[in-house]
Parts: C-alpha cells; sequence; structure tokens
C-alpha cells in the first residue's frame, strides 16, 4: 500500500501495466512482478531498471545530477533527452514501434529492438 503514495515511489518512477491493464505492484515473492519479464538477459535486466526508475545516463538525468555535461538529445527534436522522449518521440530509438510503451510486454520489445535505449553505449545503430 506504502508504494502506492508518491513519497514511497518517487516521482520519476514509471508506471508500467500487466497483461490485464493494471499496475504492476512490487512485491518480493518469486522475484517480483517485472523479473520475469527480463530475466534472460542481464543487459535488458539493467537497462530496464534504469528506465523505471529514470536513474539511466540520459539527458533528463545529467541535468539533475550533472547539470555541465550536455543533456540535449542527438535527433534534434527535443531539447532534454528524456526518458518519454526515448521511448515515445526520438527518432534514433525507432526499431520497435507500439503506443503502448506503458504495457511492460511491449516496454520489453521496445528494449530488445534498441538495444542502446538506456545503456551506456552512446552509439545507436
Amino acid at each position: 500500500m506504502s508504494f502506492q503514495t508518491l513519497d514511497d515511489k518517487g516521482c520519476h518512477f514509471l508506471e508500467l501495466l500487466d497483461d490485464d491493464s493494471k499496475p504492476i505492484e512490487p512485491s518480493t515473492s518469486g522475484g517480483g512482478p517485472w523479473l520475469k519479464y527480463f530475466e534472460h538477459s542481464n543487459s535488458l535486466c539493467a537497462r530496464a531498471t534504469r528506465a523505471i526508475v529514470n536513474h539511466a545516463p540520459i539527458g533528463e538525468y545529467h541535468l539533475r545530477f550533472f547539470p555541465w555535461e550536455e543533456f540535449k538529445c542527438p535527433c534534434g527534436l527535443h531539447c532534454i533527452k528524456s526518458r518519454y522522449h526515448i521511448l515515445h518521440e526520438c527518432r534514433r530509438y525507432n526499431n520497435y514501434w507500439n503506443p503502448r510503451r506503458d504495457s511492460i510486454v511491449h516496454f520489453t520489445l521496445f528494449l530488445e529492438f534498441n538495444c542502446n535505449a538506456f545503456s551506456f553505449r552512446e552509439s545507436v545503430t
């Protein structure tokens, strides 16, 4: 219950929905509700975690913690490379498109098709 309050989960936490379009709640049983989608790849799990908690090496993070570093998106569409921009707008990450990026399944597919999204690698293929 305490996770539902904004103070406990943080204001940057990405809300994801399960297969029944219900918000995914954290749990310690069975590795939690997210892990089954990412457990086959350590890299995918790391990038998903960075995206979910918005603690990824992107402009939005740099602006909060390292404002002297570059925070603009190289695509030129947006002045700040944010999580929302990467998931929904950026042309650099268009290897998978589905408007339901709030669904854990489509979020996972987006990450699998865009291997550099939320990673420490600079180049995007």
